[in-house]
């Protein structure tokens, strides 16, 4: 077993649609449409042109990441991989587990970044130093 955690299981996750002449609907089911409980929903706004967001990795939580509006990307890291995803459609999402570092560019004008998170606010499940992700990474089974 590799000790990095698998760039693999980051997946684009399709979520349901329901096309309406009036406008289209989508709706997400924590434990059905995302493989976990959501325990917090956030977004991230109003990001100025050329800024990017995240940059950390979380020891425990996972995430589901949505354009609910316009578009960006998130390049993934496990210490060892890259891999960019550009969304750009607010019935898809990006399933991110535990132990990747993620960051977040490229932000459209209007853009919302809307986040499922697996866990409550924590302070202590971010690792905001590359450094030390890169030898907690190295270390884990």
């Amino acid at each position: 077993m590799s000790k990095y955690p698998l760039l693999d299981e980051c997946r684009l996750i399709e979520l349901p649609k329901i096309a309406d002449w009036r406008g289209n609907l989508t709706f997400i089911e924590g434990g059905r449409h995302v493989p976990f409980e959501i325990e917090r929903v956030y977004f991230i706004y109003d990001v100025p042109a050329g800024e990017s967001r995240a940059g950390h990795a979380h020891r425990a939580l996972s995430q589901i990441l949505i354009a609910a509006s316009g578009s960006f990307d998130v390049t993934l890291d496990n210490a060892r991989d890259r891999r960019v995803f550009s969304l750009n459609r607010p019935y898809i999402g990006l399933h991110i587990p535990r132990m990747i570092w993620r960051e977040i560019d490229n932000f459209s004008s209007g853009a919302v970044c809307l986040s499922l998170a697996s866990l409550r606010y924590d302070e202590a499940d971010y690792i905001r130093n590359y450094s030390e992700f890169i030898a907690m990474a190295e270390d884990s089974p």
